[in-house]
């Protein structure tokens, strides 16, 4: 049977000039030693792994995640995207790259220093919430009571009307919320990231870039809002990440 090639899999960048060592945290199932490699005042974050597309299933975008994660605890990190590995266990390929592109990491690291990133997502709740939209819209509740006397054979397209007014009062009540969250946090942020949303009742999905000088502020912002507005609404807040959203280093390691 043929031996696995062997390769070089990729974290990220730090600035950092000396040998340096993570722990036995590598992608994969070996668990590799997660080491740097060094090129001037800046380190690619990688470990040993056999050369192989490292499918994106949870137990491999976590053990990605979390060796990130552990460098965080002690530098900035520039995230390259998920899977990059080298087709050779060469070094030199590593130190090549680091060369080529020294100017471009050298700067987004001088961006990234002393900042993370924090993820808000944020979703009604749906009882509370349509009690709600009935409190505040008085035609849809009076609608709604004239209709709860009738029979509901004789009443379907009154019903139908009802939520299709529903949906709509939903739709302007998530805005107002979304609009209301993001001008509390945005002046705490460096900048923010708007991602998709899914569902008619996710009102946010954004991540903030923050200095680390600032998460105190920002995490009592977040708990403000929710002592205020968590009756109708469930803030999942997560915090210390790479900067995903910010920072994903695409590198192709065929070129270097």
């Amino acid at each position: 049977m043929e031996a696995e090639k062997e390769g070089i899999y990729l974290y990220g960048i730090i600035r950092h000039s000396e040998p340096i060592e993570f722990g036995n945290i590598g992608i994969g199932s070996r668990a590799d030693m997660v080491y740097g490699i060094n090129y001037k005042d800046i380190c690619a974050v990688v470990s040993n792994s056999a050369v192989m597309r490292y499918e994106a299933r949870r137990v491999n975008l976590t053990a990605h995640q979390l060796a990130l994660e552990e460098v965080m605890k002690r530098f900035s990190v520039l995230p390259i995207r998920f899977s990059t590995i080298s087709g050779t266990y060469d070094q030199g390929k590593i130190v090549k790259i680091l060369e080529k592109e020294y100017t471009k990491f050298s700067e987004l690291l001088d961006k990234m220093d002393g900042k993370k990133e924090l993820g808000l997502k944020v979703m009604a709740i749906e009882e509370p919430i349509y009690k709600y939209i009935l409190e505040k819209n008085s035609d849809i509740r009076v609608l709604k009571e004239k209709l709860a006397k009738l029979d509901p054979d004789k009443a379907h397209y009154q019903l139908m009307k009802i939520g299709e007014m529903v949906e709509k009062a939903l739709i302007k009540e998530n805005s107002n919320f979304n609009d209301i969250i993001i001008d509390i946090l945005t002046p705490l942020a460096e900048e923010v990231k708007m991602n998709d949303k899914y569902g008619e009742r996710m009102i946010l999905n954004a991540a903030f870039l923050i200095k680390n000088e600032n998460e105190a502020e920002f995490d009592k912002a977040i708990f403000a809002l929710d002592e205020q507005y968590g009756a109708m609404l469930s803030f999942k807040y997560v915090g210390t990440l790479p900067p995903y959203n910010f920072v994903n280093l695409v590198i192709n390691t065929q070129e270097a």
